[in-house]
């Protein structure tokens, strides 16, 4: 059965005037959700979360039309075609995510079949994100989040609310929860259960796993969530390559996607090695369309910091589209014999007076190193990726900057 059967799928689409701003900034939002969605339709094997996914890569599709529909209108001479022009392969980019979000949750919905090692590695990699319909007697129904105090409370966060066919993306202190909304909420396994209980009336079942058996398929799944966080880090690094006009950003982009093309080498290599010693090989189907997906989000990024690489003037909309988020992604280079050289990253947060998480470090010789995969010592020379607020980063330069 169709997982949207009885709901419209498509509907005629007129021009109407648009902030191209707004919808931009809603197709980068769609886009992040779109991932973290898919994901963990796997991890949970669920028919619910996936069925999501395909609503909002609905939600896309309707996005891009006007968000194109808007963009041709405003070309007028051939300068503005010209600094449109990576516009048009940012809205591209987008739908290419929703597309490969798309691909992902139809290993569920179709059944494909993935190994439970897969099942065992993405816990850590996506979180525990669960979907739930609010119980009309539920404590929280009719209450404002700011109200509700979910997050400081108990450290689970609603990441998105779906009132029938419209969507609320990054919800604020000021978003009224109401019954029978659909609420997409991510926190702790300690009290991610709880929470959900509380929210929809029913029992909350965790998911269980078993432990992969076979040391080539294992390789393989630790290889496609690296493939994972490389390509979510790469589409973070693309957008603020636009928002700065930062062509080293770009840069960093590119790398990222050389490397995921590497890992998607080795990803298909321990593959076919696991699959001479699979009991029952067909399940690895749903593992090489993963694979071929996350490859594909990466690829989406070139596309969103293209402009940039072409030193293209960025469209003045998308910059004021991406300054919508709150925090932003920096790249810094630790200067040897700076306050930087030789501090401690313990899960993301270096011992310095910092409010900047770094993300990953590019260490020249040696390659990535995702710093929430293991602790580090930065050193002269290394290349930081990190997020924090715009007064923090400036900041963050200082410390990495040596004094003459």
């Amino acid at each position: 059965m169709d997982p949207l059967e009885g709901e419209t799928t498509s509907a005629s689409i007129e021009y109407e005037p648009v902030s191209v701003k707004d919808v931009l900034v809603e197709m980068k939002d769609t886009a992040e959700l779109l991932i973290d969605l898919s994901y963990s339709a796997v991890l949970h094997r669920s028919e619910e979360l996936a069925t999501e996914v395909l609503r909002l890569e609905e939600r896309m599709d309707v996005l891009e039309l006007r968000a194109r529909m808007s963009l041709l209108m405003a070309a007028r001479k051939p300068a503005d075609a010209e600094q449109l022009a990576p516009v048009l392969g940012i809205v591209g980019a987008a739908d290419g995510i929703s597309d490969a979000a798309g691909d992902i949750a139809k290993i569920v919905l179709e059944d494909m079949g993935l190994p439970e090692a897969m099942r065992a590695a993405l816990p850590e990699a996506a979180g525990t994100l669960v979907r739930g319909v609010v119980d009309p007697d539920s404590p929280y129904a009719g209450r404002t989040l700011k109200e509700i105090d979910l997050e400081s409370e108990t450290g689970v966060r609603a990441i998105a609310l779906r009132r029938g066919t419209d969507w609320l993306l990054n919800p604020g202190p000021n978003t009224r929860v109401e019954a029978d909304d659909v609420a997409l909420l991510r926190g702790p396994d300690s009290s991610i259960g709880d929470v959900c209980e509380a929210l929809t009336g029913e029992d909350y079942e965790a998911p269980t796993v078993e432990a992969p058996d076979i040391d080539d398929l294992e390789r393989a799944v630790d290889t496609i969530i690296h493939m994972k966080d490389f390509s979510e880090l790469a589409v973070d690094l693309a957008y603020s390559s636009v928002l700065f006009d930062s062509e080293e950003l770009a840069e960093e982009v590119r790398n990222l996607e050389v490397e995921v093309d590497a890992m998607q080498s080795r990803f298909e290599a321990w593959t076919l090695r696991a699959a001479a010693d699979a009991s029952d090989p067909v399940v690895l189907r749903g593992l090489i369309q993963l694979g071929n997906s996350t490859e594909r989000i990466s690829d989406t990024a070139i596309e969103i910091s293209e402009g940039v690489l072409r030193d293209i003037d960025v469209h003045p909309v998308v910059q004021m589209a991406v300054q919508e988020s709150d925090e932003i992604i920096t790249r810094v280079v630790v200067d040897p014999g700076s306050d930087l050289d030789g501090t401690a990253v313990t899960a993301g947060v270096p011992d310095a007076d910092s409010m900047m998480s770094v993300i990953a470090i590019r260490r020249p010789g040696e390659g990535w190193l995702l710093v929430a995969d293991a602790d580090a010592e930065l050193r002269g020379g290394d290349v930081l990726i990190s997020k924090g607020t715009r007064t923090a980063a400036a900041d963050f330069r200082e410390l990495a900057t040596a004094e003459p």
